[in-house]
């Protein structure tokens, strides 16, 4: 379509669609600006890991999560994804000592999330935390806190990560 000018529902959806990347770059950048000895312990903990890496959440944080214990795997990572919900039904069963635990939760107060929590403590799992609420409950039960928190969602409800 060059040279010709665009229809108003076009530029509209294009301006969009530019502001949606804007904001998905400035959160991509303040959390590279964050990046600090966290992000290397959370290294060490997966490496010294013997069991395998459980990654767990709810809702949307689970659906990411499910990708991630997946590109975990793939790598050479023994790792699963466990349902939050799940996992404070029974589930907890699957953790043994050596295991490590990465829960994410964006607000870090999930209630299914934090119900996983002493079964973890009592084998002496080794706890990642990546939440959007450094100051939350997951974060002050964590051995390691990643902030993910934005600045704004790009979703204009707010509600899509």
């Amino acid at each position: 379509m060059k040279g010709r000018s665009a229809h108003p529902l076009t530029r509209e959806r294009i301006a969009r669609a530019h502001r949606v990347l804007d904001i998905e770059r400035a959160a991509l950048g303040a959390l590279r600006d964050r990046l600090d000895e966290a992000f290397s312990r959370t290294l060490d903990h997966l490496l010294a890991c013997r069991g395998k890496v459980i990654v767990t959440g709810i809702g949307k944080s689970g659906i990411v999560c499910r990708k991630m214990a997946a590109t975990l795997a793939s790598t050479g990572t023994p790792a699963f994804f466990l349902h939050a919900g799940e996992g404070s039904h029974g589930d907890v069963g699957t953790f043994v000592r050596g295991d490590l635990l990465l829960a994410v939760s964006n607000s870090g107060e999930s209630q299914e999330v934090l119900a996983l929590l002493p079964a973890a403590r009592r084998l002496g799992l080794p706890l990642i935390a990546i939440c959007g609420n450094p100051t939350s409950s997951l974060a002050q039960a964590a051995d390691v806190v990643l902030d993910v928190s934005v600045p704004e969602e790009a979703c204009p409800l707010g509600l899509a990560p």
